[in-house]
């Protein structure tokens, strides 16, 4: 299932450092509760439909993995898709994730 740009009109992406990490620290700070994830998914995720770009997550973020999705590594741009299909396809986001886990984290 694809979607354009506008579809998931990104303020805030959690990309591949928070894979496997899963710190919370972004869910405490979040003003309107737009960061979720469920028991079976290895990241969290940023709902495109109530963020209201604070910046709250990244400041918080202990992995450095939020970013403005404007700001966002284009190696990692894959992220900003998975978070906005999280909230309509959970399972074909996790399958992206499970690939994208894969993938080495680049040094910053």
């Amino acid at each position: 299932m694809a979607y354009t740009r506008e579809e998931w009109n990104m303020a805030y992406v959690i990309a591949q450092p928070c894979i496997d990490h899963n710190e919370r620290a972004c869910l405490d700070v979040c003003p309107v509760d737009c960061i979720t994830s469920e028991a079976a998914d290895r990241k969290l995720y940023v709902d495109p439909d109530l963020c209201i770009d604070c910046g709250a997550c990244a400041d918080a973020c202990p992995n450095d993995a939020a970013f403005r999705a404007d700001k966002l590594p284009a190696e990692w741009a894959e992220f900003a898709w998975v978070d906005a299909a999280w909230y309509r396809d959970p399972a074909a986001a996790r399958q992206v994730v499970e690939e994208l886990a894969m993938a080495p984290v680049p040094s910053r």
